[in-house]
């Protein structure tokens, strides 16, 4: 309703000195009303141009910056041209100048930002997996039993979270074990009152805050185990499947195979060219991250065993008006950079085929190799529980370890542990 009165009155103001510059009267009024309803267009172009790029990605800062000399720029030549200064060349031909400057400037900001948003990124989606994988939702990816579930729960039912990437797992639990009108409507992290994903991180706080009774994950980090110590809240720590922990590169790299030794060297900054590892023309490695806390991120703390880990390429990201916050950069797939995560949500959930995944130590990351034990950095998960849990937590555990719990886990595409 505001915009409109506003906008109302610009168009009347603009109307008004263009019909008094024409009568030639009252000439000066109508240069400042003239003068003000370009101002007041101007102003708003920032203005909207500020919250659209500014709050949501980093270019946007550099993107207002041109907009805002473009802006001054508009308005000097606005005032020179109403004031009948342009005659004067040391006047309009550098305001023109600074003008197409500008413009140039924020078209190179533009294409800049097409381009990176152009090329892949890896990062865990939850609003994919909850379209894909809800116990319930239409053409759910989430695996049935063949058969019925040998364990039915009603009442009191165990609060399941967990990690993006074991959420098909225990949307499938959930789905052969709850009753369908408690878990058919999870719509965002927080879920519903018995099926959350609100990954690594904040389902082991979870779990120790107790709003959650039983979460999927990884091994916890240093962190989390100390948080529970802290809290005094004893965590049981129940494998219950297997998985690799895998390493991926552009599909144009043409590295297949990794050494773990040399995984290691390029985490901690010893190694920081391709050329060092006979791949030419790609120049500096750039070695993604996870987020600290993270399941993925905590496996590559115990797979460099102790040795120092560089610090992670960093993003900047627009917060509300004005913040900005340093976070840890998503996977882009560039053609020199290189990034991990668990098998399956590389492989199955995302099934991206820009991405490569790589052997380590001349071991292919495959169900078989997994089982056998041959790929180097498999690793279990879990199932964590509070040594408090209920009566139907325990009875949930111990089918999760069962045949049924155990299928669920293959037939999702992961590897069991029985």
């Amino acid at each position: 309703m505001i915009i409109n009165i506003i906008a109302a009155f610009v168009v009347a103001f603009f109307v008004i000195g263009i019909v008094l510059l024409y009568l030639k009267k009252l000439t000066l009024l109508g240069k400042i009303l003239i003068l003000l309803s370009v101002t007041t267009v101007l102003l708003f172009a920032l203005l909207y141009t500020s919250l659209v790029l500014a709050l949501f990605n980093v270019y946007g800062v550099y993107y207002i910056a041109g907009v805002i000399a473009l802006t001054l720029s508009l308005f000097v030549f606005t005032c020179s041209m109403l004031f009948n200064k342009l005659r004067k060349k040391v006047v309009y031909i550098p305001i023109i100048t600074a003008a197409v400057i500008c413009c140039m400037y924020i078209a190179g900001i533009r294409c800049y930002e097409v381009y990176i948003n152009s090329i892949p990124t890896l990062a865990e989606n939850d609003s994919i997996l909850f379209q894909e994988y809800a116990p319930y939702a239409e053409n759910t990816k989430a695996v049935n039993l063949n058969e019925e579930s040998k364990l039915k729960l009603n009442s009191d039912l165990p609060v399941m979270d967990g990690a993006t990437a074991l959420f098909p797992i225990y949307s499938a639990f959930a789905k052969a074990v709850y009753p369908k009108d408690k878990i058919d409507n999870i719509v965002s992290s927080d879920g519903n009152n018995y099926l959350k994903c609100n990954k690594t991180a904040a389902a082991y706080e979870n779990i120790v805050d107790g709003s959650a009774d039983i979460i999927f994950v990884a091994a916890p980090s240093e962190e989390q185990k100390k948080y529970a110590e802290e809290k005094g809240v004893e965590l049981v720590y129940t494998p219950i499947g297997k998985e690799a922990f895998v390493f991926f590169v552009n599909s144009r790299n043409p590295l297949e195979d990794i050494s773990v030794d040399n995984i290691k060297n390029i985490y901690s900054g010893d190694i920081t060219l391709w050329e060092q590892l006979d791949v030419q023309g790609l120049g500096e490695i750039l070695a993604y991250q996870r987020p600290e806390g993270s399941g993925s991120q905590s496996a590559l703390i115990r797979l460099m065993d102790g040795k120092y880990l560089k610090p992670a390429p960093k993003t900047n990201v627009m917060v509300t008006m004005g913040g900005i916050i340093e976070t840890t950069a998503d996977y882009k797939n560039h053609k020199n950079a290189i990034g991990y995560s668990f098998r399956f949500y590389a492989d199955e959930m995302v099934n991206n085929n820009q991405i490569k995944l790589l052997k380590i130590n001349g071991i292919y990351p495959n169900t078989d190799n997994i089982e056998n034990g041959s790929y180097p950095i498999s690793s279990e998960f879990y199932a964590v529980t509070r040594k408090d849990m209920s009566d139907n937590t325990g009875l949930l555990l111990e089918w999760i370890l069962g045949e049924q719990g155990q299928s669920i886990i293959e037939k999702t595409g992961y590897t069991p542990l029985n």
